[in-house]
Formats: C-alpha cells, structure tokens, sequence
C-alpha cells in the first residue's frame, strides 16, 4: 500500500477527512521512512503534541465522570489509559499498523507491529486531526476508544480476556474453543463485527467492536463473566 492509499484508507476507517492531508502524510511516517525520503518530516513532532492532546482529553473524561475519587487515583487511571500497551491495542481497532510509513529496515525486522511505533503513530494522528479539525474533532476520536466500562480500580485499558479464557479452557485438554464471526454491520469508516466464541460448538460468549480481534476479546470477556470469572 502505498503513501497516497494508507492515507485515504485511513481516513475511512478513524471516520474523519483531513481539510490538510499532508498532516496525516506526516503523522504516519516513522523517522526511518524520513530518514530515506529527505523531503518528508518524521511523526515525532506531531507524537510530542499528540501526547499531550490526548493526555487533556482523557484528563478532562475521567475528572467529569469520576467525581468522588482522588487525585492519586485519577492519575493512575489516566496513566492505565494513555500507556504504549493500551494505545497499542486502540490501535488495532484501526489496523494502524498497515498504514504507518516506514523505512526498508523496519518494514523487513517487523516495525508495523511493534508497539513502540504503533503507538507513537497513534499519538501522532491525534495530533493531526487536533491541528486540522481543532478539539472538537480531536475530543471525540480519542474518546471513542476509551473502554464504557472502565472504574478506578483494577483499570487497566484493556485485558487480554483471550487469553485468560484459554488459560482457564487448558485445564480441561479435552475441551476446544473456537472463535466464529457472527456478522457485520456500518459502513467502512464505522464498521462493527459480531463474534461468537464456542466451546465443543456450543456458543458460551458473544461481542461486539469495531474490529474482529476486538469483538473476540468482548465474547471471551462474556463467557468469563457467565463462568463467574472477573478478570
């Protein structure tokens, strides 16, 4: 894919068309693409004020919705949001990887989903979309990855509930779990996917989200809770 592709690619998928694309240009290459095109300018500026664009709009979120908790606790849940694992794995909700620009080197030795890269990427974006759209589109892309159910304690952004499933299913050698897509819905930019997960064919758990892997983990996040495990 190339430069001109990921750029209109992604615009379809985070839902928001750049008046500037140039700024999207910049936020999806890495300093190693940079390093090889003399003419392009690395993400890592636009990584600086990304960083803080998100980390006042997440501040903002939880200050407003959790009102009674204190200040020690409200700066370990923004940091349980704001960390490289979890804008990793917001990430994957719009296959960032695929679309970041990167040098030979980092394209052979795996760059696209390390998470170091993804997620400065992701910072980057924000930055881009707050330069060309102001905070009142920067606000709700970010927001719109931040989890409904989070609470002060235990919250950490995203749980591999996965793994945690087959952890417990291995127990049992003889019992297989299998993940099967139920169905798709919303156009490109808002597409939402079902998936059922089963046990011996019987369906235990079933999820929703904006990509596969996230409905997968919403399904092995329900059969956990139907076998009264809370992660």
């Amino acid at each position: 894919m190339d430069a001109r592709e990921s750029i209109s690619s992604l615009q379809q998928k985070i839902g928001y068309s750049f008046k500037n694309e140039k700024l999207l240009y910049e936020a999806l290459a890495h300093s190693s693409y940079a390093n090889e095109n003399k003419t392009v300018r690395s993400n890592e500026r636009l990584e600086f004020l990304g960083d803080s664009v998100l980390s006042i709009v997440v501040s903002d979120y939880i200050f407003k919705h959790f009102t009674h908790i204190p200040e020690g606790e409200l700066t370990k849940l923004r940091a349980s949001l704001v960390c490289e694992s979890s804008l990793f794995e917001f990430s994957k909700q719009i296959e960032l990887g695929k679309h970041i620009l990167l040098g030979k080197g980092e394209e052979l030795t795996g760059g696209r989903e390390r998470p170091s890269i993804v997620s400065d990427a992701f910072e980057a974006v924000i930055a881009a979309i707050y330069l060309d759209g102001g905070m009142e589109a920067a606000a709700p892309y970010v927001l719109s990855f931040i989890p409904k159910d989070i609470t002060p304690k235990g919250s950490d952004a995203f749980h591999d509930y996965k793994t945690i499933l087959q952890e417990v299913i291995q127990k049992n050698p003889e019992e297989k779990i299998a993940y099967f897509l139920k169905g798709e819905e919303g156009p490109d930019h808002d597409k939402h996917f079902t998936v059922q997960v089963m046990l011996n064919n019987n369906v235990i758990g079933e999820g929703t989200g904006r990509s596969k892997k996230a409905a997968e983990q919403a399904a092995a996040r329900e059969a956990l809770a139907l076998m009264g495990i809370r992660p």
